[in-house]
């Protein structure tokens, strides 16, 4: 090989090679910047509540901050449509409240993203139930004793929620239509609103979920009833469930962890097994305790075939219920 050609031949070889390098040096250190969690609801929140304790294990792991971002309004949706707008890389990372995700496919008549398809799954992190709750003062101390009450004088009370179309109105309407009740629905524009319904005798009861409701349980201004997971739960655990109960009604928030359709293989394991770790530990077991959440993992194939069932199973519910938001 002539000197010249042998040159270039040198060349091209050393731009492959260090491109190459480069390559796998970019995948063996993801992450190498801080990382965006992307929270759709309030501060303070259930969500926001696991997503902060989580973020700081997971800063430890792996070395690089996480960061907790609040992108709230519109029932989750402007955080959301951020995120499939956001570039695939692992970066952006959304930690979702996967029951509400799978109502709003529905409830939105122009949802900015599709609900599938502009998402890759990695896991649920954790499942938390809604508490039936009731003033003492009305008298029911059963969720049975309130369904009696409820058909004794059909139409006479009404329930709260915190706001048409949501995970505790449509568990409501599934308690109402199951139980043959005519009660009714108050909506209210987030939950303290509505357990304060509760807690004036306003509304005879609600599904809350269990930090919006603790305190007054504990302290005896509200009267826990049931819980709507199928299991009980560590923060209440001689609460019985619904179904235990005698009532085939089982909604809960399941949390998951999204991140924008295209994500690489690589980038979902490492946040798989970062989440996982992440939602073992003692820090996060001890606020999981104390807001009523189980820790749950799956695959990302698993969470996929979850989210497809749940948007079928809560799409004739939301029709039902006759809510639609623009």
């Amino acid at each position: 090989m002539k000197p010249f050609a042998k040159a270039l031949s040198l060349i091209a070889t050393s731009v492959l090679l260090t491109a190459f390098a480069a390559s796998a040096t970019a995948q063996g250190t993801y992450p190498d910047r801080p990382i965006k969690l992307v929270v759709g609801f309030s501060p303070g929140g259930l969500s926001d509540t696991m997503a902060r304790a989580i973020a700081v294990e997971m800063s430890d792991s792996i070395g690089q901050p996480v960061v907790v971002e609040n992108r709230t309004g519109a029932g989750s949706t402007i955080a959301g449509d951020y995120v499939a707008k956001s570039d695939p890389d692992g970066y952006t990372v959304w930690l979702q409240d996967m029951t509400n995700h799978a109502i709003n496919s529905t409830l939105y008549k122009n949802l900015p993203y599709d609900s599938l398809n502009d998402f890759t799954p990695v896991t649920f992190i954790a499942i938390s139930p809604l508490v039936v709750i009731t003033n003492p003062e009305q008298g029911a101390e059963s969720i049975q004793q309130l369904v009696e009450m409820i058909k004794a004088e059909p139409g006479k009370y009404s329930y709260a929620s915190a706001g048409a179309g949501t995970g505790n109105h449509l568990g409501a309407e599934m308690l109402k239509a199951q139980s043959g009740l005519d009660v009714v629905h108050v909506p209210y524009k987030g939950s303290t609103p509505s357990v304060v319904s509760v807690l004036s005798g306003d509304t005879l009861f609600s599904l809350v979920t269990v930090p919006s409701s603790l305190q007054h349980i504990e302290s005896g201004g509200l009267r826990a009833l049931a819980v709507t997971t199928p299991n009980r739960v560590s923060a209440l655990p001689d609460l019985p469930t619904l179904i235990e109960s005698g009532h085939d009604v089982e909604i809960a928030s399941v949390s998951g962890i999204l991140l924008p359709a295209g994500a690489p293989a690589e980038v979902v394991a490492r946040l798989h097994e970062e989440f996982a770790k992440a939602t073992e530990t003692e820090s996060v077991r001890q606020v999981y305790a104390q807001i009523g959440a189980e820790r749950l993992i799956v695959s990302p194939e698993e969470m996929g075939a979850r989210m497809k069932s749940d948007i079928a199973k809560f799409a004739p519910l939301v029709e039902a219920a006759g809510v639609k938001v623009e």
